[in-house]
């Protein structure tokens, strides 16, 4: 797991927590895991989205523990709503999905956390303790894909303005010969355009250097 920033928690202010997930026997576990470390206080749980939104509302927990799949409102959902709703509350999401583009998207929506339900008990705890002081903490596999997406974004900026023109034309599905009638340019020199941005962005083909445009709008 890893911590942006090392914990700092004030002694004697407890850390009130809501469990959100479907599971029960899950939410009994963390639960009493939970329930058993001092400074830290379950103040109630949840079994689906809306329930998560309106106990966080009414509970005013210091952190959310919640997963992405729910019942009736998916996490991510929620995420926006009680961030909107309760700015000082943290969100730890605690799930089972390595899928890029929910540890993204959780992210930009502003979740505190990310560590997938295969973590240690005592990472777990942890992990709650780093959010609740401020500090964002993200299970390795999350921090490794956020890191290769920033090496992305960093690589994009290094684009030529007549890279990123190509990159443009093959998401909207041109071959070679019609980029370069677009841009009037030979073909020889839309393929070296081609190569020399799938190197920069570390990408194997046309398709993900289409996929990675679109996603960047």
């Amino acid at each position: 797991m890893v911590n942006i920033n090392p914990i700092n928690l004030k002694s004697g202010n407890a850390i009130g927590v809501l469990i959100a997930d479907d599971h029960p026997i899950l939410r009994n576990g963390l639960r009493a895991a939970l329930s058993s470390e001092p400074g830290i206080r379950v103040l109630g749980e949840a079994g689906d989205g809306f329930e998560a939104e309106d106990k966080a509302i009414r509970l005013k927990p210091s952190v959310v523990i919640m997963d992405i799949f729910l019942q009736k409102r998916n996490g991510l959902d929620s995420l926006l709503s009680i961030k909107q709703k309760l700015p000082e509350t943290k969100v730890l999401f605690f799930t089972m999905s390595e899928h890029e583009e929910h540890m993204f998207k959780a992210i930009r929506l502003g979740a505190d956390g990310y560590i997938l339900k295969k973590t240690e008990v005592e990472e777990v705890i942890k992990a709650v303790k780093t959010v609740a002081v401020g500090e964002a903490v993200l299970s390795p596999c999350v921090a490794s894909k956020l890191m290769r997406e920033i090496k992305k974004t960093e690589n994009h900026d290094s684009l030529s303005s007549r890279e990123q023109e190509v990159l443009s034309c093959i998401t909207d599905g041109l071959s070679d010969p019609e980029i370069a009638g677009r841009l009037s340019i030979s073909k020889r020199t839309v393929g070296s355009h081609v190569h020399r941005l799938l190197k920069k962005l570390h990408l194997k083909n046309r398709v993900e250097a289409a996929t990675y445009f679109i996603n960047r709008r």
